[in-house]
């Protein structure tokens, strides 16, 4: 061929798309080389489920594409197909998306102790954030009690199965939060709304007044998990041949929302415990016998 059509050939080359200049093939995953994923079809074969439901989480978190498919270990256009929605059948994602979902919306059955304790724990610990298309709960666990992190993760997943939970560390912080993604979580928690709990009006619906008058075991369990603790109180009383220790079990649940003490409170007084507040923002159980009886429902952490 004379050299001006191999000019003329390469010049029309830089106009024609992407994908026919063999640009998508150069920047796939390697996993993906040789494999086509342009259908529903093929791509159900090349990707799991789960893979699919973590890269759309991490998508409604906000995280860019680029830094989701790295995650994922997928190719970045499956992750703009999925957040844009047109990878999976309005079939497949229906469940996602149902009103059904949501005990409040669509009617499910709720697990109503889980919720008590659900309950509980956004109130002392908790919040939810809006993200582009759900909002996600946010619980703050201490590292310091794996047990009581895997309760939450338990719970969240009992209260709202058709959502995946999973946890965050941030750096420096000797904490982990529980977080699940959906677009129900207002419905479950009218009590959110901006600013600090402390500083706007916390009241419950009369469903959840209900649930927390048949619960308050669970709901107690959940504040004093999440705001609380048990511990030994110590007192040196001075006598004349020295000074003499005492020692004794107490519960401690401290808040700054006048709200949430009440709420606490009138829980304790329906399980039969006497509490006092040892100081403004503390709620202290100490006599023997209602601090056994606490114990029944809540316990020491672990």
């Amino acid at each position: 061929m004379p050299e001006w059509w191999n000019r003329q050939t390469r010049m029309s080359q830089k106009h024609l798309p992407e994908k026919a200049c063999g640009f998508e093939s150069r920047f796939r995953h390697p996993s993906l080389v040789g494999k086509t994923v342009g259908t529903m079809r093929e791509d159900e074969v090349v990707y799991p489920r789960e893979t699919v439901e973590l890269a759309r989480h991490l998508s409604d978190l906000g995280i860019l594409d680029r830094e989701n498919a790295a995650i994922c270990a997928v190719s970045i256009w499956a992750v703009r197909h999925w957040r844009r929605g047109d990878r999976r059948s309005e079939k497949a994602c229906a469940s996602r998306r149902s009103p059904a979902n949501c005990p409040r919306c669509g009617g499910r059955a709720l697990d109503r102790a889980a919720y008590a304790y659900l309950l509980g724990l956004y109130l002392g610990d908790g919040h939810i954030t809006r993200s582009p298309r759900a909002h996600v709960l946010w619980l703050a666990c201490a590292d310091a009690w794996p047990g009581l992190l895997n309760l939450a993760k338990q719970t969240v997943s009992l209260v709202m199965p058709t959502s995946s939970v999973f946890c965050v560390s941030p750096r420096g912080v000797a904490c982990t939060y529980v977080k699940s993604v959906s677009k129900h979580w207002p419905c479950l928690f009218p009590q959110h709304g901006p600013g600090r709990k402390h500083e706007r009006t916390i009241e419950l619906e009369p469903w959840q007044e209900e649930i927390v008058t048949a619960h308050p075991g669970d709901f107690a369990r959940g504040l004093f998990h999440s705001d609380g603790c048990r511990l030994i109180n110590r007192v040196r009383r001075p006598l004349k041949e020295g000074d003499r220790w005492y020692e004794y079990p107490r519960y401690l649940f401290v808040n700054k929302s006048a709200d949430i003490h009440r709420l606490c409170g009138e829980a304790l007084d329906r399980l039969g415990v006497a509490w006092r507040f040892s100081k403004p923002t503390t709620i202290s159980v100490a006599r023997r016998e209602a601090v056994a009886r606490l114990d029944e429902f809540v316990g020491p952490k672990y």
